[in-house]
């Protein structure tokens, strides 16, 4: 199996943290969003994940390399695509074409999900979904009364459905997916300037291939500060009394830790009460501080901080009072 994982867009709404990070390396409880997501899909299918191929913008060779490692860590080979415009999602797909073959797995890397269920051998494609309380802002999914997909809608106006497509896709044929992109493509099928997915899937479904939704119980968004901060939170919810939280590296004195918390490598706490719901990336120094639900990168330096939902960025300084802020790398606010 091969998983696909399209993530060339420049996170706008999660700025000032992705003008130096692109989006799906931003960490969630110590890990990359994009690793957390690739590590789920491989629970999820059960099945050997052979090759994971990344599609991106001109991040540089060091974060290409960064993907390649997390590929390999899964045993998987690593690959890297490019995609130079945005010109939607079915592009970005098609931009990986070469490894689109056998059973594939898409899924965009802006979006993190729980679920415990197997994939249906029967179905030529899984489309994952999630019940949500106003559909309105998403593209749903319509199901007949044998749980197969007869209708994609995107932002219904009026309650069709409630179940969300989260954007992770399966097709147990890729060639199958493959064709469809490259139509869409060759015959310039476009909709509000962009290649659309949607349209692919609904000629795969008009040729009577079998889609049906995959339900997961929990999706977590990181399209911007407040929502990557609540995914950090329910990610730590998930992860607590797993043993490993806590780096044995770090130095924690006259301190109060309330867990779930993710407290990295030679990360140092002096004179502090940390969490629940706080990750502090490695190497970065606490002092006189008060900080719960919120996200703190790497090597930053902060004194007599008091917060709340906040993200801040790598080698970033900060000391003084605020219920919430968010601050990118290499920032100083003392």
């Amino acid at each position: 199996m091969k998983i696909i994982v399209p993530m060339a867009g420049r996170g706008s709404r999660l700025r000032p943290h992705t003008l130096t990070v692109p989006k799906p390396l931003i960490p969630i409880a110590g890990k990359p969003i994009v690793q957390r997501l690739v590590e789920d899909i491989t629970k999820v299918v059960n099945e050997k994940v052979d090759e994971i191929a990344f599609i991106i913008g001109d991040f540089g060779v060091e974060i290409e390399q960064k993907l390649i490692s997390i590929a390999n860590d899964l045993g998987a080979k690593g690959t890297i695509y490019y995609q130079d415009a945005p010109l939607g999602t079915a592009h970005a797909i098609a931009c990986a074409k070469e490894s689109i073959k056998g059973p594939v797995v898409v899924a965009f890397a802006d979006t993190l999900f729980k679920a415990e269920f197997k994939l249906d051998a029967e179905a030529d494609g899984v489309i994952w979904v999630k019940q949500v309380e106003d559909p309105s802002a998403f593209g749903v999914v319509k199901i007949d009364n044998k749980n197969v997909i007869t209708d994609f809608i995107e932002k219904p106006a009026e309650l069709i459905s409630d179940l969300a497509i989260i954007g992770i896709y399966y097709f147990k044929d890729g060639e199958n997916l493959r064709s469809e992109l490259e139509y869409l493509i060759d015959n310039n099928v476009i909709k509000g300037g962009e290649y659309q997915l949607t349209d692919a899937l609904e000629n795969m479904k008009a040729k009577g291939l079998k889609l049906t939704p995959g339900k997961v119980d929990a999706w977590m968004d990181c399209g911007n500060k407040d929502a990557t901060v609540d995914t950090n939170k329910q990610t730590l919810g998930y992860e607590k009394g797993g043993g490993h939280l806590i780096a044995k590296t770090a130095t924690i004195e006259n301190s109060i830790i309330i867990e779930p918390c993710f407290i990295g490598e030679n990360v140092v706490i002096k004179n502090s009460k940390i969490g629940p719901f706080v990750s502090i990336g490695i190497g970065t120094v606490i002092e006189n501080s008060n900080i719960e639900n919120s996200l703190i990168q790497n090597n930053a330096t902060l004194r007599r901080a008091n917060i709340v939902n906040s993200m801040i960025g790598n080698q970033a300084r900060y000391s003084g009072a605020s219920n919430s802020i968010s601050i990118g790398d290499y920032s100083v606010l003392e």
